[in-house]
């Protein structure tokens, strides 16, 4: 005889990711999901910040191919720094029971998407969207013209450069998020 449900080995890819973290990071809340991963809203314990976890979907974990899409986007956001393009504090795998997790951890931008904004707003003001414009150029720029420790130039390009994958916070700072599908001489 058994007290309640019988369980099984179906875990969750979140509740694998909290519990390999739960000494670093909290995860508050998802945030957003794309094709192949999901973005939560976590609290980094250590620096007392809050932070966004993106997290290859666990049905995508057994495809070599997306988990090496996302492994890439891991290094490109590893190798840019840029004041406009979201930078990389941490990232893992979480293995154990249930299927193992690949995670990146990145600054969390109160605010949201400029989706998110054109949608409330509609028509944003020309000062603005030159500003805007001009840091997701120079963003761009930057990754495209970007070298390699031997002075190589990498070429990166994004690919999917969209409102959904431009970052606005409540100050205007703007950053460019998801070089997941980006391609690079590497």
């Amino acid at each position: 005889m058994t007290n309640g449900p019988e369980r099984t080995h179906t875990e969750h890819p979140a509740d694998s990711l909290a519990a390999g973290l739960r000494d670093r990071y909290l995860i508050e809340r998802e945030l957003g999901k794309g094709g192949m991963s999901v973005v939560y809203l976590a609290r980094d314990l250590r620096h007392d910040r809050p932070v966004a976890l993106k997290v290859l979907q666990g049905r995508l974990l057994s495809s070599r191919e997306h988990a090496e899409r996302f492994l890439r986007e891991i290094r490109f956001a590893a190798q840019l720094t840029h004041p406009h393009i979201l930078p990389l504090y941490d990232s893992g795998e979480i293995t154990g029971p249930g299927a193992p997790v690949l995670y990146y951890v990145m600054p969390y931008v109160a605010g949201g998407s400029l989706r998110d904004r054109l949608q409330t707003e509609r028509r944003m003001p020309v000062d603005q969207a030159i500003r805007l414009v001009r840091a997701v150029g120079a963003a761009l720029d930057y990754a495209h013209n970007r070298k390699d420790e031997s002075g190589v130039p990498m070429d990166i390009v994004h690919r999917d450069v969209s409102p959904q994958n431009v970052l606005v916070s409540h100050e205007g700072a703007v950053k460019i998020a998801d070089f997941g599908i980006a391609r690079a001489r590497m």
